[in-house]
Order: structure tokens, then sequence, then C-alpha cells
């Protein structure tokens, strides 16, 4: 952590969250947090469905919603960012309080529920940046929409000639029966939908599909299937859990969905079966519970490309980026690896 985050991180901690939220996102546009720029060496670079990336480490979705940060989080250390969830109107998301810092137990809960500018205002910005790394956008549905399989493909047309890769997330607990769209056959038209509005762009823009970890053996594997038929790019694993197991803080009871360390085992047991399933014909992002090289490295292992986070920066600071991809040069090396591809799916076995 930084020598600013040191002093920032104690302030912003006594603030309640989502305002410790916005203020984090003044400070960067203020360009009063680390902006040391993304790590990259030859052994960390790598490629992510057709991505160059510096560092294979990236921002999760939800920091960002509105990409009103996004230029200050291009340089601040990471190898690609995930700005939204965007739906296609405007919405004000779930009432306040939302969002919940369970300190003990080193996690957070969140029941924002998709609030957002619309994809209208945020496609306006996304036009306007400057991509130094790989940007994208999570793709997310109306809470009052009457047809949000096609809300995604309505935020794929507007916003896809801005971005580098688009997510569809249909994983979130916190928009009433947007699991149901992980159902194999609500999930091929989905993602036929999104697809076929991708064919129509200028570039080529890959698709990501975002799961949650509270899935069956026979749901994950059901989900790689699909994604194989949809031809798309990669699959993002996990979402927030529902689970409250373990937990010890006072506010564990809150509804919404957790994150943080709590969800590192659970996240890296659906990423290596949903590794075993595909067979490596899919690049899977390994996302939950990451807080330091260690755990990225046992999710590259267990079958990721590449990682996201973001909760353990609620925690640690944004310099957390810097120091993840440092250490996976520094872990590489020791285990004689060139690159990060010889390391991925190398301890699947151990997360079965």
């Amino acid at each position: 952590m930084s020598l600013r985050e040191q002093v920032g991180m104690p302030f912003l901690r006594l603030l309640d969250p989502e305002l410790s939220h916005g203020a984090a996102l003044s400070l960067l546009r203020a360009g009063l947090a680390p902006q040391p720029g993304p790590y990259t060496s030859d052994r960390v670079a790598t490629k992510l469905a057709g991505m160059n990336l510096p560092n294979p480490v990236g921002l999760a979705a939800g920091f960002d919603k509105n990409a009103t940060a996004a230029a200050p989080l291009m340089r601040a250390g990471f190898g690609f960012i995930e700005l939204g969830a965007v739906t296609p109107r405007p919405q004000p998301g779930n009432p306040k309080p939302r969002l919940f810092r369970l300190s003990e137990d080193r996690a957070v809960i969140n029941r924002f529920g998709f609030n957002n500018d619309g994809m209208e205002a945020i496609a306006g910005r996304l036009a306007r940046l400057d991509r130094t790394i790989p940007v994208g956008l999570n793709l997310g549905a109306n809470k009052d929409s009457d047809d949000r399989a096609a809300d995604f493909a309505k935020v794929m047309k507007c916003c896809g000639p801005h971005i580098d890769f688009a997510t569809v997330n249909v994983s979130s607990p916190n928009t009433e029966k947007l699991r149901e769209l992980q159902g194999a056959e609500a999930l091929s038209a989905l993602l036929a939908g999104v697809t076929e509005v991708r064919q129509g762009l200028r570039r080529f823009v890959p698709v990501f599909l975002k799961i949650a970890p509270d899935l069956t053996d026979a749901e994950i594997s059901e989900i790689g299937a699909v994604a194989r038929d949809a031809d798309i790019e990669g699959i993002i694993a996990t979402n927030t859990t529902l689970s409250r197991e373990g937990l010890t803080s006072a506010q564990a009871g809150e509804a919404g969905g957790l994150s943080g360390a709590p969800l590192f085992e659970k996240s890296t047991r659906v990423l290596a079966q949903l590794a075993q399933s595909t067979h490596g014909q899919i690049p899977l992002i390994g996302v939950g519970g990451i807080g330091s090289p260690e755990q990225a490295y046992a999710k590259i292992k267990a079958g990721a490309s590449a990682v996201q986070i973001y909760s353990a920066m609620v925690y640690q600071g944004l310099s957390l980026a810097d120091d993840v991809a440092r250490g996976l040069d520094t872990l590489l090396a020791a285990d004689g690896h060139d690159r990060i591809a010889q390391a991925v799916g190398t301890d699947i076995g151990a997360w079965l």
C-alpha cells in the first residue's frame, strides 16, 4: 500500500461504505490515487480473447459503474478494466443502505441492483475515452424490463463500438429472477441475441459470460456446453455469492451478494470445475476473494487465463493491482515459467 493510501484509507473507512466508494472515485478523478501505469514484463504480458494485456490483473465490474473514472483507472496498474453494469435505461437501484463492510471477514455485501446512468450517457463517456489498455463493459437488464434478454443486446448495440470486450451478466443476485437466465435454453437465446448484434459492429468485440458461484456441478457443465455452442470468447467465474457460511461479522445477515475473502475457495472450485468441463476450449477469468499474488496465482493454476479484483481493494487500497501483477511475475519465475500460459490449469485437481 502506498504512503498516500496509508493516510487516506483509514479516513475512507470512517465514512458510510457507499459514500466512501464515491469518495474513492472522486480521488481518482482528481489524480490523488496511485497511477503507476500497468506493470508488465515478458512473463506477465499475455493475450485474452485476442486482446493484448500488459498483465493479467483486471478490475472487476461494479467499481466504476458509470465510466466516470475510467481514464485514471487505466493508469492504476491493471492490465484491463471492466466498467458497469449498464442497463438500457437509467435506474436508481435498490434503496439505501445497500453496501456493507464486513471487516472481521474481509468481505463486502452489496445489493445495489444495477444502479447506473443508462447506456446512452455511458456510451458518450466511453466514446471520449482514449483506451490505453483493454476496457470492457458489463451488460445488464433493467429491473422492470418486459424482455430482459433483449436489454443485453440493446446495451451491446449502443456501447459496443466503444469497448474492447462485453460481459453478459446474468449472475447478479440483486435483480429479482435475473439468475434464471443462466438456464440452458434462456442463456442460449440471450447469448445469440448479443452475438447477433456484435456481427453488425465495425470491429470484433469479444463476449464473456459471468456466472454465479452458487451452481451445482450439473449446472456448471451445462453452462460450459452452452458457452461453447454460443461461440463466445470467455467465462468469468464468479460473481458474488448468496452463501453466508463461516461469517462472523455483525452485518453478515444483510441481503445481497457477498464478495471478498470468504468467496475465494468457493469461486476457485467453480473455476476449476468449469476448466475441467470445458477442456480448455474457452478462456476463463478468475474472480472472487483475490487479495494477494499467491491467490491470483492459485486462480491461474486452477484454470484462469486472467483474474479480476475488487473487494480486497476496500481493505488494501488501489495499489493492490500493481502488487499482484509484480508478485505474479515473481511466482511464475520461481516455478520456471516464461509466460502465464504455461501455468494455466496446472493445479486444477487440487480444487476438484
